[in-house]
């Protein structure tokens, strides 16, 4: 068998870790999730390297074949969580024909998961407007420059429409495109996954009512 006939991969079977983590108890919950998310979102700031913000969103397209990838949440309340992208983006497709979106939150040294699942719509022109004008002027010009998603045949095409928008833009505002804004995930459940011992897991899982509150249960691992 030559060299090229061969089977590649790995087998990871014996990757294991006995997560220790925190106690995850009924009792150490706030009964609103939202409130419970920022506790546990802070702690991931003061913990995480790089990107604690860091969340995969998942779509389905119109063969209700799922597609995940990883985006940054910009800000959340009490209405959802909020992400920016390119709105000709097969996200965008995505979400646009389908809303409803999944996200995941996964922080490894503290041994927690946040499971979202929810209803993806556009933010308005306003509130993207604001967030635009926040941004650094690089990522402003970055928003004009690609047609996220399309293939294309080099970085040079990429590098070259930068700089030619850098000097169209120069000694005045970036205006906002057209094409690019927010989504608002409003959420419908939300699990609270704390990694213990022996698979032991703590799993705690909120779901909306129809009157706006949360019921909480508690999930086996």
């Amino acid at each position: 068998m030559s060299k090229d006939d061969k089977h590649h991969g790995m087998n990871v079977s014996g990757l294991r870790r006995s997560a220790t983590g925190f106690v995850l108890d009924r009792e150490d919950l706030h009964d609103d999730p939202i409130v419970q998310f920022e506790d546990w979102f802070q702690h991931a700031c003061e913990t995480v390297a790089m990107d604690p913000n860091a969340v995969s969103l998942s779509t389905v397209d119109s063969d209700n074949r799922p597609t995940s990838r990883t985006v940054l949440l910009k800000s959340f309340d009490e209405n959802g969580f909020v992400f920016y992208t390119n709105y000709e983006s097969n996200k965008a497709r995505q979400i646009d024909a389908n809303p409803n979106v999944a996200m995941l939150f996964f922080w490894s040294d503290a041994a927690r998961q946040v499971r979202i699942r929810g209803r993806a719509e556009r933010m308005t022109a306003a509130e993207t407007l604001k967030y635009f004008m926040s941004r650094p002027r690089g990522s402003q010009i970055g928003a004009w420059v690609s047609a996220q998603s399309s293939v294309i045949s080099s970085r040079s095409l990429l590098e070259n429409k930068f700089q030619e928008l850098k000097t169209k833009f120069k000694n005045k505002e970036v205006p906002l495109p057209s094409f690019w804004g927010g989504y608002r995930v409003v959420p419908d459940v939300i699990e609270f996954w704390q990694g213990r011992r022996n698979r032991m897991h703590d799993r705690f899982q909120y779901t909306r009512q129809d009157n706006g509150s949360w019921t909480i249960e508690r999930l086996a691992p």
